[in-house]
């Protein structure tokens, strides 16, 4: 395997519609099922485990909208059913049906820039480069 470098901020970015809207500084990925154990009776342990629905929270920090997005009038507040877009030097990772579930700001005069938001994200899909 070849790696081709590391990725920069515009290798994180949103999209909206095929568009990229924002570029992401930095982010944190958290994946969670809600598994749970077969009983059955007169058996002192579980005899197997189902796995259950998959979630995914996101953490993003900085992110920049694109000159095009706010020309648009696109704004983080609005954004719905959007995905995350990471690109790394061996596979492109994915995360679709994107929602915001918190936003943090810090004021920069005429800066469109969001601190933090937190995601959570229906799917999540690798792509070999």
């Amino acid at each position: 395997m070849q790696v081709k470098g590391f990725p920069t901020s515009s290798d994180i970015y949103l999209e909206l519609e095929g568009r990229k809207v924002a570029v992401v500084q930095s982010y944190t990925a958290k994946a969670s099922k809600s598994s749970q154990f077969v009983e059955a009776f007169g058996e002192s342990e579980p005899v197997a485990a189902i796995e259950g629905q998959r979630k995914y929270t996101l953490e993003l920090t900085r992110l920049y909208a694109t000159d095009d997005a706010v020309s648009d009038g696109i704004n983080f507040y609005d954004l719905q059913d959007f995905s995350l877009v990471i690109c790394k030097p061996d596979r492109k990772i994915i995360y679709s049906g994107c929602e915001w579930s918190n936003i943090h700001e810090e004021g920069q005069l005429n800066a469109m820039v969001a601190e933090k938001i937190t995601v959570v994200a229906s799917r999540r899909i690798e792509i070999s480069a």
